[in-house]
């Protein structure tokens, strides 16, 4: 990550598009849990890629703040 990136980099479009998606999903699974009612085993899957997309979004804010940092090519 040597290069300069600017928000409008594809690399850092990308990657704010992945973390949105992981948040945007994030929301959804308290109703993903609730409509499985019941299935214990479906509730543990569902909890497990929360979890999973809870990492990526941390993952891609962090790899962001790599890219954008002051001094690495903004402006």
């Amino acid at each position: 990550m040597a290069e300069s990136h600017t928000p409008a980099d594809n690399i850092v479009y990308d990657l704010v598009s992945i973390q949105y998606h992981a948040l945007k999903a994030g929301q959804a699974y308290a109703q993903y849990t609730a409509d499985a009612e019941g299935h214990a085993d479906v509730q543990e899957f569902i909890e497990q890629c929360r979890q999973e997309d809870a990492e990526r979004a941390v993952r891609a804010h962090d790899l962001l703040g790599k890219l954008t940092a002051k001094g690495a090519g903004i402006g």
